[in-house]
C-alpha cells in the first residue's frame, strides 16, 4: 500500500463554521504534499472529486449552530473529520453515531495527521463510493440465504424494511439493494440516521429550504428527499423517529412530492425507500409509539440480518482475516498466514457489537502487527484484552447455542468438501480459512477424507 501522505492527489477541505481551524490544519499538514482548501460552505466541484482523494475537516460548532442543513451539499459523500466543540472537551462519545472521526477541540498535529491517515487508508482500501461497496463475506448458511433474498428483491420498486441488531451491517444490505436495481442504481444512495436528527431541523433536512427562508439560509438547499430522487433513500434507525415526524414522512410517501421551506412550488419525487431498525416496530406499533400506517408503508418487503453469533465461526474468521490483512498490507516482513492461536481466539469470542465490534478488534490487532512487524502473541492478546465486552463462548446459558452453532458449521464444512471433491486447498480457499485451520476443524468434528463421520459432541446443556 502507498504511504498516504506522499500522494500528490490528496486535498483537505476545511469547513469552519464559527471557529477558525483552517490555519491550524494548514500548519499541521505543511510538511506534506497536500492541498488545504477553505470550503466556506460551498459544494466541492465534481471534477475535483473525480481526480483527487478528498477529506473534509469540519468544526462541530458549525453543525451545532444550525448549519447542518448545508452539510449534505458540501460533503457529497466524502469522509469527514469532525473537530469537537470546546464545551464537550475530549469526550467523543457524546457525538452522534455518524460522527465516525472526531478530534478534540484542541487537537494536536499528531492527532490530525493520524486521523487523516486512517480515513484515507480506508478510501484507498475500499473506495469512497457507496454505489460500489466492498464485497460482503457470506460463508454461513444464514448469510448466504439473506444475500439470495436480497438479490431477489433488489430489482423491484417496493419499500424494504431491514431488521437486525446494531452493528450487523444493515446499511451494507441496503447498498446491495441499491446497486441491484436496474434504474435506481444509476442515481444516488442517500443514507440518513433518523436517530441523529437535531430537534427543529427535521423539515429543513428532509424537505429542504429556499434561499432566504430563515436566518442563515444563504442559499437554496435540497432536502434528503430531493437528494435521493432517481436513487435510493436509506433511513437508518427508523424506529427512533418521533411520531410527529413520522406523519410528515408518511405524507411525502403518499404524495410522492415535497415542498421546500419558504417555497410554494411542489417538487415531484422518485426514489426507492429502504428503512432499517434494530427495534421491534410491531411492538412499538402496539405501544402506540410508531404509526401503524407508516409501518405497513415501510414493511412491504422485510429482510432480517443475522447477528454474528448466528453467522457462526466461519464468518467470524473470514471477516476478521479480511480486515486484518488489509490493515497489515504492505508490511513485507510479516507472514501473511494468520496464526492458528489467533484464529481460534477470535472464533471463540462473542461480539455483542457484531461486525462493527469485530472490525474494531481486527484493526486493533493489525496496528500492533504493523508496529512490531511480527505476530507477537503477548502484545496481541493484551490488545485484544482491552475489549472487556468480548466474552468467551461456552459459558452458562450460551452453551446450548454453541452446540447448535458448531453443528451448523460442521455441515457447512462437509458440504464445501463435497463440492470441491474433498480437495482441502480449494475447500479452505472457498471457506476463507487456511488449510491448517480446515484440518483442525476436520479433526475437531471427526470429518475423515471422503467420509463425514459422526462427531462425539458432549452434552453442553
Amino acid at each position: 500500500m502507498k504511504e498516504l501522505l506522499s500522494l500528490d492527489d490528496l486535498e483537505i477541505y476545511v469547513w469552519e463554521g464559527k471557529v477558525d481551524i483552517h490555519d491550524r490544519v494548514a500548519q499541521c499538514m505543511s510538511t506534506f504534499d497536500v492541498e488545504i482548501v477553505r470550503a466556506d460552505g460551498q459544494p466541492i466541484p465534481e471534477e475535483r472529486l473525480r481526480r483527487r482523494l478528498t477529506v473534509a475537516v469540519i468544526s462541530v460548532t458549525a453543525i451545532e449552530s444550525g448549519l447542518l442543513t448545508m452539510a449534505s451539499d458540501v460533503l457529497r459523500g466524502i469522509p469527514v473529520v469532525w473537530v469537537g466543540a470546546a464545551t464537550r472537551d475530549r469526550d467523543t462519545h457524546t457525538y452522534p453515531a455518524e460522527y465516525l472521526h472526531v478530534l478534540p477541540y484542541d487537537f494536536t498535529c499528531a492527532e490530525l495527521r493520524t486521523m487523516v491517515t486512517k480515513v484515507v487508508r480506508q478510501l484507498q482500501a475500499h473506495g469512497s463510493s457507496p454505489d460500489k461497496p466492498e464485497a460482503l463475506i457470506a460463508n454461513s448458511e444464514c448469510m448466504r440465504a439473506l444475500l439470495e433474498e436480497t438479490q431477489t428483491f433488489a430489482n423491484c420498486d417496493h419499500n424494504v424494511l431491514i431488521r437486525g441488531e446494531t452493528g450487523v451491517g444493515k446499511e451494507r444490505i441496503a447498498q446491495q439493494l441499491h446497486i441491484g436495481h436496474q434504474d435506481y442504481s444509476k442515481g444516488p444512495f442517500v443514507a440518513v440516521n433518523c436517530g441523529a436528527i437535531p430537534d427543529g431541523l427535521f423539515e429543513s433536512l428532509f424537505f429542504g429550504h429556499a434561499k432566504g427562508s430563515f436566518t442563515g439560509a444563504v442559499a437554496a438547499h435540497k432536502g434528503y428527499f430531493e437528494q435521493a430522487t432517481g436513487g435510493t433513500l436509506f433511513l437508518d434507525e427508523i424506529g427512533d423517529l418521533p411520531r410527529y415526524q413520522q406523519v410528515k414522512l408518511l405524507r411525502v410517501l403518499e404524495d410522492n412530492a415535497v415542498t421546500r421551506i419558504g417555497s410554494t412550488a411542489s417538487i415531484q419525487l422518485d426514489f426507492r425507500l429502504v428503512a432499517a431498525t434494530n427495534r421491534d416496530l410491531r411492538e412499538l406499533v402496539r405501544l402506540g409509539e410508531f404509526r401503524s400506517d407508516l409501518f405497513y408503508r415501510l414493511a412491504v418487503i422485510e429482510l432480517h440480518v443475522p447477528n454474528l453469533e448466528q453467522r457462526g465461526e466461519i464468518d467470524k474468521i473470514a471477516i476478521f482475516k479480511s480486515i486484518l490483512l488489509s490493515v497489515i498490507d504492505g508490511v513485507d516482513d510479516v507472514d501473511p498466514e494468520v496464526p492458528y492461536w489467533l484464529v481460534e481466539t477470535v472464533a471463540s469470542m462473542e461480539y455483542p457489537g457484531n461486525v462493527r465490534q469485530l472490525r474494531n478488534l481486527a484493526e486493533r490487532v493489525g496496528v500492533v502487527v504493523r508496529q512490531v512487524h511480527r505476530w507477537d502473541q503477548a502484545l496481541i492478546q493484551r490488545a485484544m484484552g482491552h475489549s472487556r465486552d468480548l466474552v468467551a463462548l461456552g459459558n452458562g446459558a450460551d452453551r446450548p447455542d454453541r452446540r447448535r452453532w458448531n453443528g451448523d458449521e460442521r455441515n457447512r464444512i462437509i458440504e464445501a468438501l463435497q463440492e470441491h471433491e474433498w480437495r482441502r486447498q480449494d475447500t479452505a480457499q472457498h471457506l476463507g480459512i487456511s488449510r491448517k485451520v480446515l484440518w483442525e476443524k476436520m479433526r475437531k468434528y471427526q470429518i475423515i477424507d471422503g467420509e463425514p463421520g459422526i462427531p462425539d459432541i458432549p452434552d453442553m446443556a
